[in-house]
């Protein structure tokens, strides 16, 4: 699997985190819950971009109960455009599980904490670590491409195998006595120096033992498998209006976008054309007869996984209609404090001159 380990890195990597650490939030506190917080927003998401949601995230809901008794609505709202919104639907339900089954503290325990709603091995192993000074390892993707490269790990990562040895070296690296920090320290130094197209090699603590390094393989580890490629798909959305209201239906959970509010419509099969299909999708989701008028905007979004590609057009009901369930025919005004779908919100608030509109 690799070749023998290197001496211990910790003493090293230790001394250059605590000289040159970032100053984040989330570093200036050992409360579990916003630990848990920053952990979860932080998944998939850039330090940069990610520090003022996790500001304004705990501004709206400071403790774990106010979070647990929270609306989901409210709690996807705080999270749009984060983008994953799962994340944001595991991180409720974890504040409920821990409000519920556990008095409103969270869990000292790792194993506790890893049974959680959707906190993983790495979640857990972050709180634990830095909010409890507990000695488990929290192994993200900085971490993996960290590990891999100091014990030259030339196995796919990806696969369970390698995934078990990055796993076992990690447990045996983690610090005793600062977990915490010596966790914080690896995934600092992957996210600044150990990057993974260009590694700053000569400004690493642990450059003189890195068995990749030595080998003058950095850049070509860690190893993986060929991502599949993004696939492109062809959607239509209506933006349905009248009188200063606006047709939205909830997307179903499980779906791309899962939970949010939407204008009616979706992904369409290649060969149909975009307005026949968008009055038909329209019905089949909210059981509205429309007319369909001009192609409003084009549609062009990247997610993890797909492309969207086409276009939302303008309509307006042939009947007035009736709210119910995940159907909404409500007051523009209210549609822009629901949890709604980023470029949706853009496309309702440019109604009526409402492009100022804060929505919140």
């Amino acid at each position: 699997m690799g070749e023998p380990a290197p001496i211990d890195v910790r003493a090293p990597l230790l001394a250059w985190y605590d000289a040159n650490r970032r100053d984040l939030p989330w570093r200036r506190t050992r409360d579990p819950y916003r630990i848990l917080v920053a952990e979860v927003l932080l998944q998939r998401t850039r330090v940069a971009s990610g520090v003022p949601y996790y500001e304004r995230f705990l501004a709206r809901f400071p403790t774990v109960r106010d979070l647990a008794a929270a609306p989901l609505d409210d709690v996807l709202a705080a999270w749009e455009g984060l983008g994953f919104y799962r994340r944001a639907k595991h991180l409720h339900a974890a504040a409920q599980a821990i409000v519920n089954r556990h008095g409103g503290t969270v869990p000292r325990s790792y194993e506790v904490l890893a049974a959680l709603p959707g906190i993983g091995p790495y979640t857990a192993g972050a709180i634990a670590s830095i909010a409890f000074g507990l000695p488990v390892p929290a192994v993200d993707g900085n971490v993996t491409r960290v590990i891999s490269r100091l014990f030259r790990i030339r196995s796919d990562v990806t696969r369970p195998p390698a995934r078990r040895r990055l796993a076992e070296l990690a447990a045996d690296l983690v610090s005793v006595d600062r977990a915490g920090a010596f966790n914080q320290a690896m995934m600092e130094l992957g996210a600044t120096i150990c990057t993974p197209v260009s590694p700053a090699c000569e400004r690493c603590p642990v450059e003189g033992l890195c068995l990749a390094r030595a080998a003058g393989e950095e850049r070509e580890i860690p190893l993986s498998g060929r991502r599949a490629a993004v696939r492109t798909v062809r959607v239509a959305f209506a933006l349905i209006e009248a009188k200063g209201r606006v047709l939205l239906v909830r997307r179903k959970p499980g779906e791309l976008l899962g939970g949010l509010w939407s204008l009616p419509g979706g992904e369409i099969p290649p060969e149909r054309p975009e307005r026949e299909i968008v009055r038909e999708l329209v019905k089949e989701q909210t059981g509205v007869a429309v007319n369909i008028r001009s192609r409003w905007a084009p549609i062009a979004r990247t997610f993890s996984h797909r492309k969207w590609s086409g276009s939302i057009y303008r309509g307006a009901p042939q009947k007035p209609p009736r709210s119910h369930g995940d159907i909404r025919w409500i007051p523009i005004s209210e549609a822009l404090r629901l949890p709604l779908v980023p470029f949706h919100r853009d496309a309702i608030r440019s109604l009526g001159g409402l492009e100022a509109f804060e929505g919140r």
